[in-house]
């Protein structure tokens, strides 16, 4: 199962988002990478919003970057906020434990 996951910096008031089978990995990975990434520069990370979205992959690459592409942090919030989806995005289903 893939999952759209959504971090947020709170020293830097930045959302990020990505796509993994194994949510927990990644945010550590944020977290702990080394220097010299994007994430790195903005830590610590704090996991806001995870949604599952199928067993197909290139989906999940697809739901991502249309997310990135909004460079929209209402649009991210308003995700969070459980607005109804639509479009590429109707298919993802909330996974109810991360909600804060």
């Amino acid at each position: 199962m893939f999952y759209i996951y959504i971090l947020f910096s709170h020293s830097s008031n930045l959302y990020y988002v990505g796509y993994s089978t194994d949510v927990d990995l990644g945010v550590r990975q944020h977290n702990e990478s080394g220097q010299g990434t994007f994430t790195s520069k903005h830590r610590p990370w704090v996991l806001k919003g995870v949604f599952s979205c199928g067993e197909d992959r290139a989906l999940a690459m697809r739901i991502e970057k249309f997310i990135k592409k909004q460079k929209s942090k209402s649009f991210i919030e308003a995700l969070l906020s459980g607005v109804p989806l639509t479009g590429i995005l109707a298919q993802l289903v909330r996974v109810p434990h991360v909600r804060d």
